[in-house]
């Protein structure tokens, strides 16, 4: 089973808030909204699409490049949260 297959359900409850978001954006720009409503809502929306890839990426680190069984104490186990760690901060 991938890690997409066992994180469906959290997946698929950001990327429906993530439709919302996108949903609201429409409605401002069909409503004419101010351009600063407009672009404070698709900067949140990029922003949970970032929180999205990030989760993908790191359940892809973790079930991908580390060994089930591998110890905490591990050098790839500390490399694999490291990565995990630059990611994050690079995305969210």
């Amino acid at each position: 089973m991938s890690h997409v297959a066992r994180e469906k359900q959290k997946l698929l409850n950001r990327l429906k808030r993530l439709r919302g978001q996108i949903e609201a954006i429409e409605r401002a720009v069909d409503a004419d909204a101010e351009c600063a409503r407009v672009l404070q809502q698709a900067t949140a929306c990029r922003g949970a699409l970032d929180g999205f890839i990030a989760e993908v990426i790191e359940d892809h680190i973790r079930e991908h490049m580390l060994e089930p069984d591998a110890a905490p104490g591990d050098p790839k186990v500390q490399a694999a949260e490291e990565l995990v760690a630059i990611v994050r901060s690079y995305l969210i």
